[in-house]
């Protein structure tokens, strides 16, 4: 499926490869890929770095030129990138335990089902584990901010064990 704006986002999406890899499918396991991605995810997140309410050292100066069109280019593009089979193999007691914990602690409820995202929230399903233990790390000390507050308030429940074995299923999980 081509999304509107995909083939001007594929132009400014060079720039992004060098963290997020060729058709935003990251090999570098400390930055989030792209591919597949909910087009308003990817608009918000680069929105939320523009505007300062989420911070990054490298994508805070890459998102302040962006307008607000060029932010929907890039989130059409990489929307429609497949996202590559991921080289995370998850631990038998994480593909045992992850589904039950992912429905406990209401991941599916907001990630979809499948855990492949939805409109602004983002696809977990074989997402970079480093990336994603950080990011739940940080949601949980409230060190991160997400848009509504949403995952600040369910990362409180989790463990640290809790947190280590949901990354681990899900980094291993297939995009489809």
């Amino acid at each position: 499926m081509v999304f509107a704006g995909a083939a001007e986002g594929e132009k400014k999406a060079a720039a992004c490869a060098a963290c997020h890899g060729e058709a935003g499918n990251s090999s570098n396991p400390q930055w989030p890929s792209l591919a597949q991605q909910p087009a308003q995810f990817i608009s918000t997140s680069l929105f939320m770095f523009r505007e300062g309410n989420r911070k990054n050292d490298l994508m805070t100066p890459m998102a302040k030129p962006l307008s607000n069109a060029e932010m929907n280019d890039l989130a059409a593009y990489f929307a429609a990138q497949k996202a590559a089979p991921p080289k995370h193999k998850s631990k038998p007691e994480s593909v045992a335990a992850g589904p039950g914990l992912a429905k406990k602690f209401n991941c599916s409820q907001c990630h979809g089902p499948q855990l492949l995202g939805q409109q602004h929230i983002p696809r977990l399903a074989g997402q970079q584990y480093d990336y994603m233990l950080e990011q739940l790390k940080g949601f949980k000390a409230q060190t991160r901010a997400d848009i509504d507050g949403n995952m600040t308030s369910a990362a409180q429940a989790l463990t640290p064990q809790d947190i280590e074995l949901l990354v681990d299923y899900l980094a291993g999980l297939g995009a489809q």
